[in-house]
């Protein structure tokens, strides 16, 4: 079971492991702390070790303390308290004046509030107070704060949502040069690279963890459109969501985000966002974004299984399948072809669709980016255009009235855009739901955001203007098409 990690209840740590190091840089800083003529003892300055990685092999290398890394990195991890009050329904009855009378204005069948919480940290990467955190940990809340290390708080604003990665910024409502992490490189991150996890795990106060880097590239995890992560052993708990994952110059490498765990705790895996995936999200926040735009392929990419791979002619099932792509899109301007095998993407390997639509969203928009393919066995290059999905045709948003089913849900068109922005699974016609309203028609027939009307009795719909015209109407009867998941439904309902 894979979990978000956004609840509050108590836990415990303990942990301990030996450490990697690099024995040129440890053994001079350990000679000067050493008194002359007695062991060295703890080690109280720190050099950042060299890209040679050797095992310890004294009592005085595994002591080394990671101290001075958490003193640096730690001020700018923040606590983020999120919520929102919600309406409770009244007890009909209590429309009756000589109920009200009887009972009392506050009596329990009243209208009533209750506050939805969620808890999570964050990091500081600004110092005009940015705030980067988890989607789901400001997901649906109207109320945010932070809490600072040294014990400030402050109200935040929900800058940017990117749902497609679970991630948020938030910018502190107060206050300047703010404490600030450094942003690392998680393309440099080998596996066994010692890790820390800061957060606030349970609820407990902010707590350090630490443990390696476990795997690389990990996907198909399904947490995030974005399926590549950075698994780590470091103990992450519910309430870490949005921390930072630090490496051992105390520079940011990734946003804890999940766990795979069946008791709800930690059992040492666990999932952090790479870094120069949060990179593209800051730079959005910063430049007065309110969504973040990427890179477009125009093409549909399907995993390769061995069968398929061995019908390709390939010795390995490694690879991401061209299985459909858009004659406008840059995929096709670059050449490519529906069989074509993408295998890398600037030098990079790409062992599957994961791998490559993850490193061409990291790539800046305006620019080129290389593509190692494979055809009729043959090794290519191609040039593709980083360019972001076309808005054609307009949204046209229309928000649905009347007494159709359909009344409170908000339709757009169909374009390239959108099916980059909602995942939009094995259609593009009809129109699509962005927004139904509480207690509307449209949220009893159970709509959903990201739900494709293909077909209301018997009337393809190809624009949002269709749906409002012929739902203007009443009638007899409904007989819905839709799409949801990459799979088509009809259902017949009441006028």
């Amino acid at each position: 079971m894979r979990l978000c990690l956004r609840q509050s209840v108590l836990a415990a740590l303990a942990c301990g492991a030996v450490a990697l190091v690099n024995r040129a840089a440890i053994e001079p800083a350990l000679a000067q702390t050493a008194p002359q003529g007695k062991p060295p003892g703890r080690v109280e300055s720190f050099t950042p070790p060299g890209p040679e990685r050797v095992v310890p092999n004294s009592r005085a290398e595994i002591a080394y303390s990671f101290a001075p890394i958490v003193k640096k990195a730690q001020p700018a991890v923040v606590n983020v308290f999120a919520s929102r009050v919600e309406r409770m329904p009244a007890n009909p009855l209590f429309d009756d004046p000589i109920f009200r009378r009887f009972f009392g204005e506050g009596g329990g069948g009243m209208p009533g509030r209750n506050m939805a919480q969620s808890l999570g940290s964050g990091v500081i990467v600004d110092p005009s107070g940015l705030v980067v955190t988890n989607n789901h940990v400001i997901e649906g809340m109207t109320d945010v704060k932070v809490a600072l290390a040294d014990k400030r708080e402050f109200s935040a604003k929900i800058l940017l949502r990117d749902p497609r990665t679970d991630l948020a910024v938030l910018k502190l409502a107060d206050g300047a040069n703010f404490p600030t992490m450094e942003i690392g490189d998680s393309d440099a991150l080998e596996v066994g690279d010692l890790t820390l996890a800061i957060g606030n795990p349970f609820g407990v106060g902010q707590t350090v963890t630490q443990g390696i880097i476990s795997a690389l590239a990990r996907t198909h995890v399904g947490i995030t459109d974005y399926g590549f992560f950075i698994q780590t052993d470091a103990a992450i708990n519910p309430g870490n969501s949005g921390g930072p994952l630090v490496d051992m110059n105390g520079r940011l490498v990734g946003i804890n985000s999940a766990i795979f765990s069946k008791s709800g705790g930690s059992v040492g895996i666990g999932f952090a966002i790479p870094v120069n995936m949060v990179k593209s999200v800051i730079a959005a926040a910063k430049g007065g974004g309110t969504q973040v735009r990427r890179a477009w392929m125009g093409a549909t990419l399907q995993t390769l299984s061995p069968e398929l791979a061995d019908g390709l002619g390939l010795d390995r099932p490694t690879g991401a399948l061209l299985a459909d792509v858009d004659p406008r899109g840059p995929s096709a301007q670059a050449g490519l072809k529906r069989g074509d095998v993408i295998i890398s993407v600037d030098g990079q390997t790409a062992d599957d669709p994961e791998a490559v639509g993850y490193r061409l969203a990291t790539k800046p928009l305006g620019g080129e980016a290389t593509l190692g393919v494979l055809r009729g066995g043959k090794k290519l290059v191609a040039q593709i255009r980083l360019a972001p999905a076309p808005e054609t045709p307009p949204r046209d948003a229309v928000k649905i009235k009347g007494a159709s089913p359909f009344a409170g849900a908000t339709v757009i068109n169909i374009s390239p855009a959108v099916i980059e922005e909602m995942s939009v699974q094995g259609t593009t016609a009809g129109v699509v739901v962005s927004q139904v309203d509480d207690g509307s028609y449209a949220q009893q027939l159970n709509l959903q955001r990201g739900d494709i009307i293909l077909a209301v009795n018997d009337q393809k719909i190809g624009t949002t203007r269709d749906l409002a015209s012929i739902t203007a109407g009443r009638a007899y009867y409904w007989k819905i098409t839709l799409a949801r998941g990459g799979q088509v439904f009809t259902t017949v309902i009441g006028g």
